[in-house]
Parts: C-alpha cells; structure tokens; sequence
C-alpha cells in the first residue's frame, strides 16, 4: 500500500515537473520573441532610417525584402533609391535578418506593406480606428509614435504608449 502511494506521489510530481517544464519552455519563447536584439547596419539605418523608423528585418520575410529593396524607385509614392553598393549592402542585410515567411501575399502593383501583414492586423486588432488617424501618429506606418523604443527594434507591448 505505502509502495502504491509512493508511485502516485512521483507520478505525479514527474507530471507537475513535465507542465511546469513545457510552460516554462514555452514562456521563454514568447520573451525571446518580445525581446530579441535587433541586428544593425550602418548603411541601412542610415537609409531606412533617414524618413521613417528603420524597420527590424524580422518584421518582413527575405522574399518580401527583396522586393521592398527592388522597388525603391516607387517606395509608396516617393523615390527612395539608393546607389547600387548601398541597395546590395541593404539588401544582403535584410535577408540575412529577415523573420520566417508567413505566406503574406505581395500586391505586384507595390512593395510589402508590414501593416497589412497578418502578424501586424493580428498584434493591432485592439488598436481603435481614432488612434490611427490622430494627428500625432498619422497612419499605421509610424511605428514610433505609440512604440517608444521602436528605433531599438523593441515593440515589447509593455513599452506602448498611445498618444491622444
């Protein structure tokens, strides 16, 4: 009897274990993800980054890159072009960083647009229509305006601050 109840007590403390392991697991995930470092580049910061936020790689896959980078010339309604050493540097870049391919459709008409990404509807769906609009963040494009470490390529929820 004292046997039986031994083995029930390490069944279940090896079950408990197993749960609290897989949680665990799963919980460092999900921080690695709202944490990870942004990688950096000179030139594509000072590019990407001289009209907007220079968007972390992982946002957009290296099939999308790619094509942002050869659009340049029509980069939503304004000539973004770059010498073709810094294009090359930038795009070698942004593939190497790139995040996974999550099946985003590309309109051939215009460059990936990361707020029509599902990943981005997904993480904005609570975001009220009158937040887009206001007169501080303009449209869904200004990452900075409500992410207030967005240059850091941090976008942690934690650290929004939505402007009214």
């Amino acid at each position: 009897m004292a046997s039986n109840r031994h083995r029930l007590w390490f069944d279940l403390a090896v079950w408990i274990g197993s749960v609290v392991l897989v949680f665990g697991l799963l919980a460092t995930e999900a921080f690695a993800e709202r944490s990870r470092a942004i990688a950096d580049n000179a030139v594509w910061r000072a590019e990407c980054g001289s009209c907007h936020v220079a968007y972390p790689p992982f946002l957009l896959s290296a099939r999308e890159w790619r094509a942002e980078v050869a659009s340049l010339k029509r980069h939503f309604g304004n000539d973004a072009s770059v010498d073709s050493a810094a294009a090359a540097e930038i795009s070698i870049f942004l593939e190497l960083n790139a995040g996974r391919d999550r099946g985003n459709a590309i309109v051939a008409s215009e460059p990936p647009r990361i707020t029509n990404t599902s990943w981005f509807v997904k993480e904005h769906r609570k975001v009220r229509a009158t937040d887009w609009t206001s007169t501080v963040v303009k449209s869904a494009a200004n990452c900075s305006a409500c992410h207030v470490a967005a240059g850091e390529g941090n976008f942690d929820e934690h650290n929004v601050r939505i402007p009214h």
